[in-house]
């Protein structure tokens, strides 16, 4: 039996962000998304060179075998230009993107995935998540330590553990699938599935047959939920070829991959913009101003008129969306970086042409270079949490791990490990060294033990 994809790939900037860091591909035999991380460090390089690498796959005939090898080869290889990039390059230092990518391979799908971003199954109207993050948050879940409910809505439900930066150890979860005529594939960024609730994707999924209209309902649902993040959205529904052609071959190439941009209409590339976009929508507004025949011909001055009216109600429009989107950002928290000290901002770690989106609102004394290499990395693109008590309480936490790094050093031990939990108490005083070294390589910390050898890296997502 000869398959392919029935596809569609659409992506957005979300509501707060100025770039997008997300890239997206679809064609008939591969379906790739990379959402990238690192802000100005270069999150749109990372996915776009990742993604760069793939779309030779397609169209390309595999087995299953031979797929799963020469999707590995691709992936190892992009990973490592991204390693040798940042060495030419250290303002790229810090960038990284999560992968999910499926290839066809004859009646057999090869999936590769690492991160968090997500991908489903559609089969006989039901719809499965088939990929398990690759986060901090799934880690407790993992453990019997949070339900998925719980999960879902955690502060550090952004802090991945595994994804692409470069690190020679750095490689996807891969798995081969069955493909089964009339299976339909999702794959999204967090932008999606982080802002939009999973029986409402669910339902999207199931009634919207054509794969364009799916995806485009999708993202539009996560704009009007007030997804900050990017959102990318691509699609691929099984069809047997001896049935038909694919209603479409040539690929679409989306977000920070995309040489130009691929939509049916402008996309809104600012928070205003976005409300004035999302207000004609909810009104059944038309963007052509059509003239009946009934009516005849318009006067200069009713056309002035007209002109004048619009243009007054578009600047409102524009205004009030812009407030909205500014009052969230002054909503949010996270805890970065202030001066060389781990601080508590109010708003959002960016910025809007010369507005600067985020204020610190407290500086503690916890020297950054104090703290292991794991937190330093996360602070420099900023921990979002809910709530101002829940950045204190980080805050404390990390004065602990200052204070067991410390005496880690003094010890001549290293310092690299990630914690098992973010919500410790308030920290106790530095603990007092003993006289002979802890065995396995562990130091004594005020709230138990770290251990001080090398572990997987976690990277907060954007």
């Amino acid at each position: 039996m000869a398959i392919a994809f029935h596809f569609a790939a659409r992506s957005d900037v979300g509501m707060v962000r100025s770039n997008n860091e997300d890239s997206g591909y679809a064609g008939p035999h591969l379906l790739a998304m990379a959402d990238g991380m690192g802000g100005h460090a270069g999150g749109d390089v990372a996915s776009s060179t990742i993604l760069g690498a793939l779309v030779g796959l397609d169209g390309e005939s595999f087995s299953g075998a031979d797929a799963t090898r020469a999707l590995l080869r691709r992936i190892t290889a992009a990973n490592a230009e991204l390693g040798r990039m940042v060495q030419e390059d250290p303002d790229l230092d810090g960038m990284g993107t999560t992968l999910i990518a499926i290839l066809r391979a004859r009646d057999k799908l090869v999936l590769a995935h690492i991160g968090d971003s997500r991908a489903f199954l559609v089969r006989d109207g039901k719809v499965a998540q088939i990929t398990k993050d690759h986060s901090f948050v799934q880690s407790l879940v993992d453990e019997g330590r949070l339900t998925p409910d719980e999960a879902s809505t955690h502060p550090q439900r952004s802090l991945v553990t595994r994804v692409l930066t470069g690190g020679d150890e750095e490689e996807p979860d891969v798995v081969v699938r069955q493909a089964v005529v009339g299976d339909r594939y999702l794959i999204c960024s967090d932008g999606l599935s982080d802002y939009v609730a999973r029986d409402t994707i669910d339902e999207v999924l199931t009634t919207e047959r054509k794969p364009d209209v799916c995806a485009e309902r999708l993202v539009q649902l996560a704009l009007r939920a007030g997804a900050p993040d990017n959102v990318t959205v691509v699609i691929g529904d099984v069809v047997d070829l001896t049935r038909g052609p694919v209603p479409s071959d040539s690929p679409q190439v989306v977000g920070a991959a995309a040489a130009r941009r691929q939509r049916t209409r402008p996309i809104p590339v600012t928070p205003a913009s976005k409300a004035a976009a999302l207000s004609k929508e909810a009104t059944g507004a038309d963007d052509d101003d059509v003239q009946l025949a009934e009516e005849g011909p318009r006067s200069r001055r009713t056309t002035v008129l007209r002109a004048l009216g619009a243009s007054l109600l578009a600047v409102m429009v524009l205004v009030a969306g812009g407030y909205a989107a500014y009052a969230w950002t002054q909503s949010q928290f996270y805890v970065g970086v202030n001066d060389g000290r781990v601080a508590v901002f109010k708003g959002v770690d960016q910025a809007l042409g010369p507005i600067d989106l985020s204020q610190a609102e407290t500086t503690s004394g916890i020297d950054v270079d104090d703290l292991p290499d794991f937190y330093r990395g996360q602070l420099g693109r900023g921990i979002t949490m809910s709530t101002r008590s829940d950045a204190s309480a980080l805050v404390r936490n990390l004065e602990v791990q200052a204070q067991a790094c410390r005496y880690a050093k003094t010890q001549g031990q290293a310092c690299t490990t990630v914690p098992s939990t973010w919500t410790t108490p308030t920290p106790s005083p530095t603990p007092t060294p003993t006289a002979s070294p802890t065995p396995s390589g562990s130091v004594p910390t005020p709230t138990g033990t770290i251990t001080a050898t090398a572990t997987p890296s976690a990277t907060a997502a954007p």
